[in-house]
């Protein structure tokens, strides 16, 4: 037996396996999906969390293959998996059908002439072609689905038609095709708004590189950028890739990412995203995404999920209303045997519930993640809007979360009297101007502006991971981490454990500095917490969040500090990256509905687990890739936000859910006790169905700050 899997059982082309690591993880469903999407013999694939199981139905037997795969599922491959997963959307494919105006015209034109003829015969032959397509409709619907709303209104217009009440008959079709036109255009609009969010593909752009020796700026598709490249950007010009500023300056109009009005001004080390305009200035930019990883083609793929995922609430309301198809045709049966009034019987067929409770879930869903996507707050689908608004457990990462994610030199601290702090700063930033990272940007920001003096080197070499090594007048340099210059370099830091310690008091980060063998110095470095962080905090909380939850590696004193600053009821401090998975597993079992909030390739395992992952905007690529929401604008106050749609979406599915079983239920009371004609049951269903999808279109709007 293998340990990963047990094949339950197996018939023909459809098996199913219980995975064990269904029973130790919450592994989100579309990435378990994602896992096997390179075998292109799988008809389908559906996952039951609640029985541990994964069932395959196949084209043709590659169980074989399937088993292989199945062997190979651990947390690490499905992140790497989920991380290289392209975003291959062609989101006009997955748009609903273009609203169909013909039928609409066809039954208005037959209700007007059936009004001008006098001849039954002729009157009859008008109706009759009118309602042709929706009893066709109806009768293959029939043998096809069996009861359906759509069976039960094609019976009510035939009833109507065999009583020769032709004028009952006409404006049941006409109120029918016109609600169903009306219905399909709203729908087709829901889905506009989501594919408004897509933004064009940027086919090429400019990138530095040598020829014959020399730097050049040449164009190239946009598919054969590579990390670590050098784009240059001009005014005017759409940004192709993710990435941070390395030269020049300028504004940046980012409307259509984030929803920033105003264009913002850009300098060395900001960070920019794909699918912005340049207004003014020219940027050198270094590429940290490009290609299926940025910020553009990441829109796609969460607009392909909004476009097909259905929710749990859109399932409970087509349940429901296919549940009440059966109620409806037993009153319309009722009707008849109690007063043979065929008039009565085409009325209650014709007040159904199925309309406005399938598709007005469907489409206030829609409506938000547009709304959400034009304010830099991308969605992944209909389940994750369900599952942010049930979270009340919000458990955010520190570093990049709460705080700014950018360091801040705070200490400059040399153990050679020799060399005065001014001089350590200026050799290290001398070093690290060279080097694209936010310790560099931080050092040579504090260098300059204490009045940077240069300090000739020889070539820099960078060691990924761990720090740079140079030579000033024929002395080793070596700056970077502890590990790095005590272990890899063989610096003795015995005699300097009182000024380590002193140093590690007054800033998060130290940056070590050896010269000529010895431990130089350290700066020390801290990020700072955010602005409105604390405001945001108190939002949460009065969203209905009950337990904030602080993860950090800083000392326990320190970070509870932080947290009583900052209003959090829980604190894990003193953590390595791994504690935090456990961590929101830990707080699952015990029934908390967790949204994990951050930002690091380390967070991916936490975003995956929980019930919501929230990504930041500087995020890693997997950590974007794993989370179910992600933030495109580095803001805090953002994560409120999602909060805040999904808590009134789905305030405004359960008053619209409530609305049509209420309101359609009043109208089949009518119809049977007969009080409404087949007209007016017809107005009166459609009108409501159109009102509650006009109201879900609409949407949901977020109070003023």
């Amino acid at each position: 037996m293998n340990k990963k899997f047990i094949k339950v059982h197996q018939i023909g082309l459809r098996a199913r396996y219980k995975l064990e690591i269904l029973k130790d993880n919450f592994i989100d469903e579309d990435i378990l999906k994602g896992y096997f999407n390179n075998f292109s013999e799988i008809q389908s694939i559906r996952v039951n969390k609640k029985a541990y199981s994964i069932i395959f139905e196949l084209k043709k037997d590659i169980f074989q293959d399937i088993e292989k795969r199945l062997k190979t599922i651990t947390l690490e491959n499905l992140l790497k998996s989920a991380s290289k997963n392209e975003a291959s959307v062609c989101v006009s494919c997955t748009s609903s059908k273009e609203p169909f105006i013909k039928g609409t015209l066809l039954a208005t034109t037959a209700l007007v002439a059936e009004r001008l003829v006098t001849n039954n015969s002729l009157k009859a032959a008008i109706t009759s072609v009118a309602s042709v397509p929706l009893l066709i409709d109806g009768t293959k619907e029939l043998f096809n689905d069996g009861l359906t709303s759509h069976v039960l209104e094609a019976a009510a217009v035939a009833i109507s038609i065999y009583r020769k009440d032709y004028l009952a008959a006409n404006s049941t079709n006409a109120m029918l095709e016109l609600g169903e036109y009306i219905e399909e255009t709203t729908v087709h609009k829901s889905d506009d708004l989501l594919k408004e969010l897509a933004r064009p593909n940027i086919e090429e752009a400019w990138v530095e590189r040598k020829v014959d020796g020399k730097v050049v700026e040449v164009l190239v598709k946009t598919a054969e950028l590579k990390v670590g490249d050098i784009v240059v950007v001009g005014a005017g010009s759409t940004i192709a890739i993710d990435g941070h500023i390395i030269d020049g300056a300028g504004t940046i109009n980012q409307v259509s990412m984030t929803g920033e009005a105003e264009p913002i001004a850009k300098y060395r080390g900001d960070r920019v995203i794909s699918g912005t305009i340049v207004e003014e200035g020219r940027f050198r930019i270094w590429a940290e995404q490009v290609g299926a990883n940025t910020a553009t083609q990441r829109i796609k793929h969460y607009i392909e999920n909004s476009l097909n995922e259905k929710s749990s609430a859109q399932l409970k309301a087509n349940r429901l209303a296919d549940k009440l198809v059966p109620v409806t045709l037993g009153l319309a049966t009722a009707a008849y045997i109690f007063t043979k009034d065929f008039q009565r019987v085409a009325s209650v067929l014709q007040a159904d519930y199925s309309c406005a409770l399938k598709l007005a879930t469907p489409v206030a869903f829609k409506s938000t993640i547009s709304k959400a996507g034009h304010s830099g707050i991308m969605i992944k689908g209909a389940k994750s809007i369900e599952a942010l608004s049930s979270a009340d457990t919000f458990v955010f990462d520190k570093t990049g979360t709460l705080t700014s994610g950018e360091l801040e030199v705070i200490s400059v601290d040399s153990y050679d009297k020799n060399w005065s702090e001014e001089k350590l700063l200026n050799l290290t930033a001398s070093t690290e101007e060279h080097y694209f990272h936010p310790v560099a940007e931080a050092v040579v920001k504090a260098a300059k502006e204490r009045g940077f003096v240069h300090m000739h080197h020889e070539e820099v070499q960078f060691i990924v991971a761990h720090g740079v090594k140079t030579e000033i007048k024929g002395k080793n340099v070596v700056i970077g981490s502890r590990h790095f210059l005590e272990d890899d370099e063989k610096i003795d830091f015995s005699s300097y454990k009182k000024e380590i310690e002193n140093s590690l008091k007054k800033s998060d980060t130290l940056l070590y500095v050896g010269y000529d063998g010895k431990l130089l110095g350290t700066i020390g470095l801290s990020d700072e917490l955010r602005e409105n962080t604390k405001e945001s905090i108190k939002r949460l909380k009065s969203l209905g969040v009950k337990n904030i939850v602080m993860l950090t590696g800083d000392t326990k004193t320190k970070a509870l500090k932080i947290a009583d600053e900052l209003g959090i009821n829980e604190v894990k401090a003193e953590l390595l990256p791994q504690d935090k998975a456990n961590i929101v597993k830990e707080l699952m079992q015990e029934g908390k509905k967790v949204a994990f909030i951050g930002d690091g390739i380390n967070d991916a395992p936490a975003l995956i687990s929980s019930h919501v992952g929230i990504s930041m905007s500087r995020g890693a690529d997997i950590a974007k890739a794993t989370a179910d929401i992600s933030l495109l604008k580095d803001d805090i106050s953002a994560v409120v936000e999602a909060k805040e749609f999904a808590n009134k979406t789905m305030n405004l599915i359960n008053s619209n859910f409530n609305a049509t079983v209420g309101i359609n239920s009043a109208i089949l009371l009518g119809a049977t006790f007969g009080l409404f004609s087949p007209i007016v049951t017809a107005v009166l269903h459609n009108g409501t169905t159109i009102g509650l999808l006009l109201n879900s279109i609409k949407g949901v709007k977020l109070a003023k700050k």
